[in-house]
């Protein structure tokens, strides 16, 4: 997002805006690559697992209810940027659990 000093605000906003859209549009049009949000969920899964085996409840609870609200705030803020449907589920989905990609 450049700008020339020079121009008028209301010029600069309308650019930004175009801008803006663009980066949304290609966004939206690109594929996911959900690989490392799958293996983060899966050592998600396998945690809480391992954490019923030896009953702690509470724990599970805690770990269970952060990635909950994790994904929930990810899925408000995909559809407060425009994108509804399965392409909203799957940002919101790699959002939580794309961190996979640095295991």
């Amino acid at each position: 997002m450049n700008f020339d000093e020079s121009e008028p605000q209301s010029v600069r906003e309308e650019r930004f805006a175009a801008e803006r859209a663009q980066s949304r549009a290609a966004r939206k049009a690109a594929s996911l690559d959900l690989w490392g949000a799958h293996v983060g969920a899966v050592i998600v899964t396998v945690a809480v697992v391992l954490l019923s085996w030896y009953g702690k409840l509470v724990a599970i609870g805690i770990v269970s209810g952060i990635f909950l609200l994790w994904f929930a705030a990810a899925l408000a803020w995909a559809y407060a940027d425009g994108d509804h449907g399965r392409h909203a589920l799957q940002r919101a989905y790699n959002i939580t659990f794309g961190w996979g990609n640095g295991v």
